[in-house]
């Protein structure tokens, strides 16, 4: 393929990049949402600005709000270097099948991560394998832009 066709919607590894880009996008919108609603839920905000009554307080360590904002951390930890692996990747023309795997593998592991970790509470290794699904398809494709450029 030439390199003026790897990025573009006729190539099937950047269709494949571009939706799980726009899916793990909305996920961490929804991160920004679900940390508000627990927010309003708890009574529990940051900002002064933000009480709805004199009687509340600023207060930082509800633990059901810190554990979806630790969540979401861990997605700006982990997805936005995928945003540019993931494209890195695609310049480097691989293989239809593997690098669509690797996508999903991304997509789908974080989606789990956050399912259990900040909705329905999981206990260990859930989180840790869902973590490390989509830590070693990021490696695994940084490694190939790595070799790809020498």
């Amino acid at each position: 393929m030439l390199d003026g066709e790897l990025i573009s919607m006729e190539n099937v590894v950047f269709r494949s990049y571009i939706w799980w880009c726009g899916v793990l996008t909305l996920k961490m919108f929804a991160m920004s949402i679900l940390t508000g609603l627990w927010r309003f839920i708890k009574a529990t905000f940051a900002n002064p600005e933000d009480l709805m009554s004199p009687k509340l307080k600023v207060k930082f360590d509800d633990p059901d709000v810190e554990r979806v904002r630790r969540a979401h951390r861990n997605d700006l930890e982990n997805i936005l270097p995928f945003f540019i692996i993931g494209l890195l990747y695609t310049l480097t023309n691989p293989s239809t099948f593997l690098a669509v795997n690797l996508f999903r593998a991304v997509g789908i592991s974080r989606i789990v991560h956050t399912l259990v970790y900040a909705v329905v509470v999981v206990p260990q290794p859930a989180r840790a394998l869902a973590f490390f699904v989509a830590l070693g398809s990021t490696a695994y494709m940084a490694l190939q832009v790595v070799a790809a450029a020498f």
